[in-house]
């Protein structure tokens, strides 16, 4: 569908404008404020997204830093945040342990160049085609994932991470309803750390998880063989990771949009978080895609709306890990994982389990969902339950529309009317010889079709089907009503098909 307006830029125009924001000292002190409390909010999650991606911290914090800063000048959607998430994370996972840093450093590179390419050519559109049942499934398995992702740091670890971990997560359940002005996951990392080194516990530290950054990050050329073995192992995550990162983004740029009332450009949104992923890996990080918790900070707690809000978070991250770099060094482990323990269950939608949604929602959007997050947990693999969650619902849906064809008789006269209601294509077409009255009907059979609409190859042959049964009989049919599309598709084909 083509929306057509007078000046349709004015629709992606932003407001207030960064040109507004920076003649306004009201509106830069709220950009500015707004993205040092997203930069405080990136550290814990940058941090605990490297651990699951088996890398440094520094990696995570690098990547966080690289895509915010980028695609606050190159996204499709000011406000919205962008870094190191769970979801590439649990991509790549298998790669750095497996077959090195580099590899993980080239399989996001690629993954940037698909998503360029999936810009260019206007992918983002098709994601109007990727069912909410699908989405829904593809949430909950991403709970799951980063739920699951926790259990190798509370395995085999000192008694006193327990009590740590349970610490962390009743502050961040009790700081929203004290206040919203700083993060609670900030919070909560602060207070378990302080525990921490007031009583010398020994509990694993960030620090023992690998070197943090103390200057900007350099140009990393991955060091991998170009041949085709090298395409072949990298390949299959680096689309997954495409298409896992733009699935999110999209569906964070869309939750924007709605709470600002405005709009976003979605194939620019694409190629720009592909830019962002290539210069993130080119020096050295981790990938990633739109952080749906920290937009929702950036956007709807601290009420930001431009470009200035996300450029001031990647800075604010950088500075703040820099210069306060051995304080995050003796951040406990238990701390990120009450963590991303909260963002597990902040991320499930508890809605789509309810016994009263069940029994309301239609069985067959129920299974799309439940198969989805199977499907990821089976292959470890968001983007292939993504993609057997539409087959699945495509197939649903393809079946309950070919049921809704009906065919009405009459005899009128010296004619038999048939009435044929619903939508015409492969699956709803292939039984519609079977049923007309081929011997019993009188000489002249009039098929009213204004019900109706053709929408593929199988129907015209299913008619002409139809007419060669009848002409067998020695009978003639008339096929009226047909609306302008189906009767210029009707008459290209008709009569292209051999007999049956």
């Amino acid at each position: 569908m083509t929306i057509v307006s007078s000046d349709d830029r004015s629709r992606y125009r932003a407001n207030p404008t960064v040109l507004a924001a920076l003649k306004s000292p009201r509106l830069l002190t709220r950009e500015v404020l707004a993205g040092l409390v997203v930069g405080l909010a990136l550290i814990p999650e940058a941090i605990a997204f490297s651990v699951i991606a088996g890398v440094d911290p520094r990696v995570g914090l690098f990547s966080s830093f690289i895509m915010a800063v980028a695609i606050a000048f190159l996204g499709g959607r000011p406000a919205m945040v962008t870094a190191a998430t769970g979801a590439v994370a649990l991509v790549v996972a298998p790669i750095a342990p497996q077959y090195g840093l580099d590899y993980l450093i080239a399989t996001i590179i690629l993954a940037g160049a698909f998503q360029i390419l999936m810009g260019v050519l206007g992918v983002a559109k098709l994601m109007r085609f990727i069912p909410r049942s699908v989405m829904t499934g593809f949430v909950n398995a991403l709970a799951i994932f980063v739920l699951s992702s926790q259990f190798p740091q509370l395995i085999d670890v000192p008694w006193l991470v327990y009590p740590l971990v349970v610490l962390g997560v009743v502050v961040m359940l009790l700081m929203p309803r004290i206040t919203r002005v700083v993060p609670a996951p900030l919070v909560s990392v602060i207070i378990v750390t302080a525990v921490v080194l007031v009583f010398a516990l020994n509990v694993p530290t960030v620090g023992d998880q690998g070197e943090l950054p103390r200057s900007l990050p350099s140009l990393f050329l991955p060091d991998v063989p170009l041949t085709w073995e090298t395409f072949t192992i990298i390949a299959p995550f680096a689309l997954g990771v495409a298409l896992v990162g733009l699935m999110e983004s999209l569906l964070t740029a869309k939750l924007v949009d709605e709470i600002t009332d405005t709009h976003s450009r979605k194939s620019r949104e694409s190629w720009g978080q592909g830019v962002a992923n290539v210069l993130s890996g080119l020096f050295g990080g981790m990938g990633g895609c739109a952080v749906i918790g920290q937009t929702m900070i950036n956007v709807k707690e601290s009420g930001a709306r431009t470009r200035i809000s996300t450029f001031c978070a990647g800075v604010f991250l950088f500075l703040l890990v820099v210069v306060f770099g051995d304080f995050v060094a003796t951040i406990p482990m238990a701390a990120l994982v009450a963590v991303m323990i909260m963002v597990s269950i902040g991320a499930f939608d508890w809605h789509s389990i309810r016994p009263s949604t069940l029994r309301r929602m239609p069985k067959s959007e129920t299974f799309v969902m439940v198969a989805t997050v199977v499907l990821v947990l089976i292959t470890h693999n968001l983007a292939v339950g993504v993609v057997g969650g539409v087959l699945v619902a495509s197939v649903l849906f393809v079946r309950r529309v070919a049921h809704f064809v009906t065919v009405t008789r009459t005899i009128r006269a010296d004619a038999a009317h048939y009435v044929v209601d619903g939508e015409l294509f492969f699956a709803s077409s292939n039984d519609l010889t079977t049923l007309f009255e081929y011997a019993d009907d009188p000489e002249r059979v009039v098929i009213d079709l204004s019900g109706s609409h053709i929408w593929d190859a199988s129907t015209v042959a299913a008619l002409d089907a139809i007419e060669t049964k009848y002409a067998q009989h020695g009978k003639r049919v008339e096929l009226i009503g047909l609306n302008d599309d189906s009767g210029s598709f009707h008459g290209r084909l008709s009569g292209g098909f051999p007999p049956a």
